[in-house]
């Protein structure tokens, strides 16, 4: 009988020291974004591009992880518009870079007209954790919680504390653990986890490399300028571009 339960109490904190020290791996997230509730109605380009694209796309992006650092980049999409609009926000050939140890970021974005090269300190976001709210998510047990980024728009995470790297889709970081759920309803987008490797693999994470070097405040102030009037809400391009 001591032995018995001698070998369970040590697959237990086996295990337990398992889920506690994921440091390295590949999630793959579902995003769904709501197309048709960005456009602005009773415009000819608003019309035009109602026709031409479903009202929710589905894409897939996938986050490797390893030496505290992740890299998160576009793998593939369910469907494509119609016709090129010749506006792209889901452009397959950005990439978020994160050094979680270092707080700094290098992405490289196509923003209007050309890919950029971007980097600087990683974005500060007070989260608030929200408590008794938990969330099977890809087979991690995930709790809840939510922050307030550019001033008033709204961004709810579930997140692991069983994946030590504090990261996320994009920029979004600073939990005490993996985010697996997001989603941000200004913006009517979702990222969902479905699935995850439990090793990166001997490949490094690494900054991109291609791109026109640019000030992102420099860039931001650009896009600022940019007319919008085909959006419900033209700062969500703003969001979009440097989130």
């Amino acid at each position: 009988m001591k032995n018995i339960f001698l070998l369970f109490a040590f697959a237990v904190a086996t295990t337990t020291h398992a889920q506690q020290f994921i440091n390295s791996g590949t999630i793959e997230y579902e995003v769904r974004i709501g197309n048709h509730k960005m456009i602005k109605p009773g415009t000819v380009w608003g019309d035009l591009a109602k026709q031409n694209l479903p009202e929710f796309s589905t894409l897939y992006y996938s986050l490797a992880f390893a030496d505290n650092k992740a890299l998160y980049k576009f793998e593939r999409q369910n469907e494509k518009p119609k016709i090129s609009l010749g506006f792209n926000m889901n452009n397959e050939d950005d990439t978020w870079y994160s050094d979680y140890t270092n707080n700094t970021y290098t992405n490289a974005r196509y923003i209007i007209d050309d890919m950029y090269l971007l980097s600087g300190q990683l974005r500060n976001i007070e989260w608030k954790l929200v408590p008794n709210e938990n969330r099977e998510i890809a087979g991690f047990n995930c709790r809840k919680a939510y922050a307030v980024i550019y001033d008033s728009v709204y961004v709810f995470a579930f997140y692991t504390d069983e994946i030590t790297v504090t990261g996320g889709p994009m920029g979004i970081h600073g939990l005490p653990g993996m985010i697996l759920g997001l989603t941000i309803p200004r913006m009517y987008a979702s990222w969902v986890a479905t699935k995850m490797q439990l090793a990166a693999g001997t490949k490094k994470i690494i900054a991109p490399q291609k791109g026109k070097k640019k000030d992102p405040a420099e860039l931001k102030a650009s896009v600022q300028k940019m007319n919008n009037n085909y959006l419900t809400d033209g700062q969500q391009t703003l969001w979009h571009y440097f989130l």
